[in-house]
């Protein structure tokens, strides 16, 4: 990583400008974040983003935020790093439908990456509310580890409406159930194992099948309804962004995978949101949760090396200022380090990693000294200058031009692992 340049100048700046914050519990009150309000004035997608999963700090802020956009916003929707096709269902409970311990069975096989509280609030929140949160996932299934929860849906739809085409789509089951895995750490390395006709095979079919949802498009919607049409053709999708996923970290893992070629799946996502966008209200304002590397506006890079088109950036050149990117990162304490492992739970485990003191030019480094606090980065990228060039990512760096990336960050002092095995 090169050097560092004088942050100086920023750092004068953050200490008059970041606004210090009160209280990290979820439940706290909320008139600490009330300066937010005017600075998201006129944004209808805010992104709440965390350096890593699996920080308490984080989940903490993440509920707190959402607790504050609902109540005193008026924000009407949540989308989540979270399967587009296995949402749907949770849409529902969200909603009222079932019992409360249901979520339990619904999220039995998802990372458990925080979504169980914000779930539980809405729910809580729509039993009064006089205008309901939506839920909205937008990733492609299993965090990139099956593509059953893609293909069940589109079985269901096409039995009624294309039951010929049900052979093309068995025979990609069949394929897809035979490296099935929660996550993508376990089905990219179970996908790479298939012989190469078993993995084109799969490919060639999804791609059949695509095209033939979209050629018959009149046909099907002379059977149908269009949203039923809109949602299995979003779940086939999700099933074609999700193979290609298998085959980008393939070669990821092995070391001679194409640049930037995981970035399918953050276009998946950002089409997922506009696509939610669409069918919603005009006026609904959307809280948006993902990872910061999903949410910042810049390309991913380490070591001035693209890895990653994200899917902020996606939104921010589809929505311009009306897509608000809110990193969170914290300066010292520890973060979840996620290492592979084919024989643990999703694929890899959890590590409690102490974080190294700030890296000189890093946003951590500047906010060292601010306490909790959130900052607004507009006003500095207006007076052009010059900013931090690195935020963490989970016990290391990435590259980036930071008020470019992100328009605010939120950090905390410290932040600890979360004990999953309590959580």
């Amino acid at each position: 990583m090169p050097a560092a340049t004088d942050l100086t100048p920023f750092t004068d700046w953050l200490k008059g400008h970041a606004t210090p914050l009160s209280h990290l519990d979820p439940a706290a009150p909320l008139d600490d974040l009330e300066p937010l309000r005017d600075i998201l004035e006129g944004v209808r997608v805010v992104a709440v983003g965390e350096h890593s999963h699996f920080v308490s700090e984080f989940a903490a802020m993440r509920q707190r935020i959402l607790r504050f956009l609902v109540e005193r916003c008026g924000f009407t929707a949540l989308a989540f790093e979270y399967g587009f096709c296995e949402a749907i269902p949770l849409d529902a409970w969200a909603h009222g439908e079932g019992a409360d311990d249901n979520l339990s069975t619904l999220l039995a096989t998802a990372v458990p990456i925080g979504l169980q509280e914000p779930a539980r609030y809405i729910r809580r929140h729509n039993r009064t509310a006089a205008e309901p949160v939506r839920f909205a996932g937008i990733d492609i299934p299993a965090a990139g580890g099956s593509l059953l929860p893609a293909l069940a849906p589109v079985a269901d739809y096409l039995r009624h409406i294309d039951p010929e085409t049900l052979p093309t789509l068995q025979s990609a089951t069949t394929i897809a159930a035979s490296f099935a895995g929660d996550s993508a750490a376990v089905a990219a390395p179970a996908w790479a194992r298939l012989t190469t006709t078993e993995q084109d095979t799969l490919s060639a079919l999804l791609a059949r099948l695509l095209i033939r949802f979209r050629s018959l498009k009149p046909l099907y919607l002379s059977r149908g309804d269009r949203h039923s049409y809109d949602t299995a053709l979003r779940c086939l999708e999700a099933a074609c962004h999700g193979d290609h996923t298998f085959r980008a970290m393939a070669g990821l893992f092995a070391g001679d995978g194409l640049t930037a070629d995981t970035s399918a799946r953050d276009l998946y996502m950002a089409e997922s949101l506009l696509w939610h966008l669409k069918r919603l209200e005009p006026t609904t304002r959307v809280v948006l949760m993902a990872h910061n590397a999903h949410i910042q506006k810049t390309p991913v890079a380490f070591d001035g090396q693209l890895t990653g088109i994200p899917m902020g950036q996606h939104l921010y050149h589809a929505l311009g200022d009306s897509y608000f990117a809110l990193g969170l990162t914290s300066v010292t304490g520890h973060t979840a380090d996620m290492r592979r492992d084919e024989t643990a739970s999703f694929g890899f485990t959890v590590h409690d990693t102490p974080l190294e003191p700030p890296a000189p030019g890093s946003i951590e480094e500047a906010f060292a000294r601010t306490g909790l606090a959130v900052a607004h980065l507009g006003q500095p990228r207006s007076k052009n200058l010059i900013g931090p060039d690195r935020i963490r990512l989970q016990g290391i760096y990435q590259q980036t031009p930071v008020i470019d990336a992100f328009d605010g960050i939120l950090c905390t002092p410290a932040s600890t692992t979360t004990d999953l095995e309590n959580a």
